[in-house]
């Protein structure tokens, strides 16, 4: 439950329960924005590496040496295809062990890539069984499509040499890339390759770096959130109100799903949600455009939230999101735009993850107030 005091180990790390990754479960699934992989999912694999008696340890971001080497892991590709193709379990493992032979170093802890869907699991089930904490904190405060989409690649990371690994054991290790956009591209193409799902994790930071460039406390943030939206399900209360009231967010919209256009292309999965108005909205139309994760939001033809800011789409009864891979024609839903950490919002992160980085040309970020509450 959300009012239990927190256990650590004799290292001051805190120590996760499942109560913890159930919680996780729906915070990182609400900072997903549709995408990084199914979170129910994830959380039965870490919950099974917790039950074999592997801790799931999270360091405060404070606590890093300015030395220490922490790696940076994450799944690549299209959540449809993770979510319908069983994983073999230590593929990252795998991965943050082949570059330690490669650079001939150790790793000192693992850094999540994205805090978003499954993706805030990966580094909790390789670090347990390495024997690693995972910090907290991420490379995104939500979850992207692209690899370069990152805090580590925006403020200056080289992350090759990288390796990535699938499910059958193959690993490819990327020695060189001349930008973090051609990193990308040759994983992108290399993931096709794998059958569209693998985990990747990229060369190793330093512990100062993370500390200055990190979205901070995304893992005690996610955690929170989802034990508040529980909390509210099983006290019969409103988790849609708990949810803007602790994220400063807006509802945009209350809808029904009426038409679907959904494909895998490149390793992503591409598309455009139409939704009907119900209720206050109801008489009125609303678009998401999405690639892995949702995009663009448009109500009656005109752009009302755009990333980097989050854009949610939860069911309308439970508060809970869904995921690009799992929206469904007739589904009932709630549209939250959230607004992103400022490290998201510089000119040097918009060139990376604004409209224009998406093909959007002729769209201009606006960002996204902190509110209380619903929009009016």
């Amino acid at each position: 439950m959300a009012n239990e005091a927190r256990q650590y180990d004799e290292n001051g790390f805190w120590l996760l329960t499942e109560e913890d990754l159930d919680a996780l479960e729906v915070g990182a699934a609400i900072y997903g924005t549709g995408g990084g992989g199914n979170a129910y999912l994830g959380k039965l694999r870490a919950r099974e590496v917790l039950r074999a008696g592997y801790p799931l340890k999270i360091q405060a971001l404070d606590t890093l040496k300015d030395d220490d080497r922490v790696i940076s892991i994450g799944g690549i590709g299209a959540p449809v295809v993770a979510y319908e193709r069983i994983r073999e379990g230590r593929e990252g493992v795998r991965t943050i062990r082949a570059l330690e032979e490669r650079l001939g170093v150790t790793m000192d802890a693992v850094a999540c890539e994205e805090i978003g869907g499954s993706n805030s699991m990966e580094p909790l089930i390789d670090a347990a069984l390495i024997g690693l904490p995972v910090v907290d904190g991420d490379g995104m405060g939500r979850a992207f499509p692209e690899m370069q989409m990152t805090t580590w690649a925006i403020y200056g990371h080289r992350s090759t040499p990288s390796a990535m690994c699938d499910p059958h054991g193959n690993i490819v290790i990327f020695e060189h890339a001349i930008s973090e956009l051609w990193h990308e591209r040759m994983a992108r193409a290399c993931v096709v390759a794998q059958g569209g799902a693998s985990t990747l994790a990229s060369a190793p930071m330093s512990g100062a770096f993370v500390k200055k460039v990190a979205i901070p406390n995304s893992y005690t943030r996610a955690i929170a959130l989802g034990h508040a939206v529980l909390d509210a399900q099983r006290n019969h209360d409103d988790p849609i109100a708990k949810i803007l009231q602790m994220e400063g967010g807006k509802r945009l919209f209350t809808g029904k799903i009426n038409d679907l256009k959904r494909h895998l292309m490149g390793g992503f999965v591409r598309g455009e949600a139409l939704l009907s108005g119900l209720d206050s909205h109801r008489g009125e139309e609303a678009s998401i455009l999405i690639q892995n994760e949702n995009l663009i939001f448009k109500r009656n033809g005109e752009i009302e939230a755009v990333v980097p800011d989050l854009i949610i789409v939860l069911d309308i009864d439970t508060g809970t999101a869904i995921s690009t891979e799992m929206l469904r024609y007739g589904q009932r839903v709630a549209i939250l735009a959230l607004p992103c950490h400022p490290l998201l919002r510089t000119p040097e992160a918009l060139e990376v993850i604004g409209p224009k980085a998406f093909g959007f040309d002729d769209v201009t970020y606006r960002p996204l107030a902190h509110t209380q509450g619903e929009a009016q």
